[in-house]
């Protein structure tokens, strides 16, 4: 067979966009920043950093701004672009799965306006995942104005989220395993090189502006005894933990509002006022939280203080995202693995005094852990450590405290903060596919009515003289009123054919079937047979007929299942819209 060679036209534009795209995403998370701290100067005027100018302000105002900015954007957020609320990850996880990558223009603006606004009033929210909305959005404007086909569309906001990601922390590896690792989008090889280029872009980007300036005060890390392991595993688990109960304070203050009937528009200045509440006790937990975290990495945290702030941050994160303001999770997931990873190096230095173990290591760690833990990413959360380290002594270290920080929150609860935001909203995405696609799929239009049925009291000598000459491998048992009684594989019938003597002459299919059997309807839909498959080692499932009782109509397999998600996935991927089709017409209507 002959390759065809792709042309330098066919290979340039997408590579151009990709630079585009990236250039413009860095320059999104520039202005993004800068308007943080702009907005920030007009809040809390005195002061070097956010906790300085936030406690040198009269009390009334340290209460009452976060609540009056909660009031102001809860409208914004409500009745304009509701997809801007919460930490902007799983919007953009929903428009590659759902729409195409497709995002509203009117995104870009106001979840930067929004988030700018809301951290520099004290939220506690992260900028990272706005980033990654704001870069996907300024991919998805620039495909739809140029009118690009749906694959461009995906790879564009991939590209911007992956730039969006590298230019906060200047780290182009980490902003191209979060799209591949976190997004959960169908990633084609071919696109892989564009989003590294656009990661590429937006890091050169940041790093012109920010030439001189590190996110973080990262130390220099050294493992001074491999028994450390054991700590950084115990770490890895407290992580994951918090991320439970992280997750359990986000999502659960929303079900509480919905019982208590409070009007979405309003709950973010609720959510600001108890933020403001908590900030007179405890300012450290407001805001985005990276210079208590480099006083951490810095080792001049205290035990007592870094328990504190896990609590207080635990309140004020659950608080400002749960009440539906726009803002990030990584940030504040960052700060809990740094002051947990303090506790654990105050408590291994107290074990092991003479071992010159320092605090700001374990901190270190735990921002890994935490990350991993969340976004239920390991791989983005190691490189992201070590993309701001750049040592390859720590990388052993963050493998032992990611995985079990990730086990925990799998067994416990099994889906990432951004999974279980879609979940929340009806939207099933499993490794990378949507199975709300699926939902809309009735299985009675992709079962086969073509299999093979015996009876419950037939013999094995006459099954298996059937078998031999069937094209399935598998059959159907049913009883006397030809309902379905069980089934019969040829698993089940491996030790007759090994030695038939073994058996008598009066030996049935009652005797080697399987009586409990998994089933479907014919009118259920085939999400349903899709968990069903995820879940056991199955290959088929018997139909029924809907309305009757044991009355079986067909056969489910599940190659059927995968062959009907493709057809559904290219029929859509291949056919425009009907009304580019047939513009004529839909004028006419």
């Amino acid at each position: 067979m002959k390759l065809r060679n792709r042309s330098l036209s066919e290979i340039l534009p997408p590579l151009l966009l990709a630079v585009a795209i990236g250039a413009l995403a860095g320059l999104g998370a520039v202005f993004f920043r800068r308007l943080i701290n702009w907005e920030m100067g007009i809040f809390w005027p005195a002061g070097n950093d956010f906790v300085s100018r936030y406690t040198t302000a009269p009390w009334p105002l340290r209460l009452l701004i976060p609540a009056a900015i909660g009031l102001i954007i809860g409208p914004i957020i409500t009745f304009w672009a509701r997809e801007v609320s919460g930490p902007g990850v799983p919007e953009v996880m929903e428009a590659l799965a759902l729409h195409g990558g497709r995002i509203r223009h009117r995104v870009t603006l106001i979840k930067t306006f929004v988030t700018s606004t809301l951290i520099a009033a004290g939220a506690s929210v992260g900028r990272e995942g706005p980033i990654v909305q704001i870069g996907s959005s300024i991919g998805s404007s620039v495909t739809q104005l140029l009118r690009l086909g749906r694959d461009k569309h995906q790879m564009a906001v991939a590209c911007g989220a992956a730039a969006g990601i590298a230019a906060t922390f200047q780290a182009p590896m980490a902003g191209t395993m979060f799209v591949a690792e976190i997004l959960l989008f169908e990633l084609e090889t071919t696109y892989l090189s564009h989003i590294v280029i656009a990661a590429v872009t937006g890091t050169l980007v940041s790093r012109a502006c920010w030439s001189d300036t590190a996110v973080f005060h990262i130390p220099h890390f050294t493992m001074v005894h491999p028994a450390e392991l054991l700590i950084y595993f115990a770490l890895g688990i407290s992580a994951g933990l918090t991320a439970l109960l992280l997750m359990g304070a986000i999502f659960g203050l929303p079900a509480f509002c919905r019982r208590c009937a409070l009007p979405a528009w309003f709950t973010p200045a609720l959510g600001g006022l108890g933020v403001g509440a908590i900030g007179l006790l405890r300012p450290e937990a407001l805001g985005i939280g990276y210079e208590t975290i480099n006083f951490a990495l810095e080792g001049n945290i205290t035990l007592g203080l870094a328990a504190l702030l896990v609590a207080a941050k635990l309140l004020t994160t659950g608080l400002s995202i749960g009440s539906g303001m726009s803002g990030g999770i990584f940030a504040p997931s960052l700060f809990f693995g740094a002051m947990i990873g303090a506790v654990f190096g105050h408590g291994a230095t107290y074990l092991w005094p003479d071992a010159n173990l320092a605090t700001a290591h374990f901190a270190l760690v735990g921002m890994g852990a935490m990350v991993s833990a969340t976004t239920l990413a390991p791989i983005t959360a190691i490189l992201t450590i070590f993309e701001l380290t750049y040592n390859y002594e720590v990388i052993l270290p963050l493998m032992v405290a990611c995985i079990p920080s990730l086990m925990v929150v799998q067994i416990f609860h099994g889906y990432s903060v951004y999974e279980t935001k879609l979940l929340m909203k009806g939207i099933n995405i499993v490794r990378g596919h949507d199975v709300n696609r699926l939902r809309e799929m009735q299985i009675s239009g992709h079962m086969s009515r073509d299999f093979t049925s015996v009876q419950l009291d037939e013999s094995l000598c006459e099954v298996a003289g059937i078998m031999q000459h069937s094209s399935f491998p598998h059959f159907i048992v049913l009883d006397k009123k030809n309902k379905l009684a069980g089934v019969l594989t040829l698993r089940d019938l491996r030790d007759y054919f090994a030695d038939p003597a073994n058996y008598g002459p009066d030996s049935t299919v009652r005797s080697i079937m399987q009586s409990e059997v998994i089933k479907v309807r014919a009118d259920e839909s085939m999400e349903k047979a899709f968990h069903i498959f995820a879940e056991n080692n199955i290959s088929f499932i018997p139909v029924m007929e809907a309305g009757s009782i044991g009355q079986v109509c067909g056969i489910l397999k599940k190659s059927d299942l995968i062959s009907a998600y493709d057809q559904h996935i290219l029929k859509e991927r291949i056919l425009p819209p009907l009304h580019w089709v047939c513009p004529l017409k839909k004028k006419a209507e």
